[in-house]
């Protein structure tokens, strides 16, 4: 799961090594609107929907972060 979410986040944005990273909000890697369309493809690409109350930024600050949101919004690990 870890590596398709990687590969999602490197084609939003190609220029950032999210490997590097424990915080991609705080160092400037994602904004709200990469966050739009990082909800886009998680939805589309593990065929859930992700609840409105849970995109906030601290839901996509990490992998682990990312990972457990798409858990809880009922993707398989």
């Amino acid at each position: 799961m870890e590596a398709k979410i990687l590969s999602i986040l490197t084609g939003l944005r190609p220029e950032f090594d999210f490997t590097r990273s424990k915080d991609f909000i705080e160092d400037g890697m994602l904004d709200s609107f990469d966050i739009a369309a990082l909800v886009v493809e998680l939805d589309e690409t593990y065929a859930i929907s992700i609840d409105g109350v849970d995109i906030v930024p601290e839901n996509f600050a990490s992998l682990e972060a990312i990972k457990n949101l798409l858990v809880k919004n009922g993707a398989r690990p």
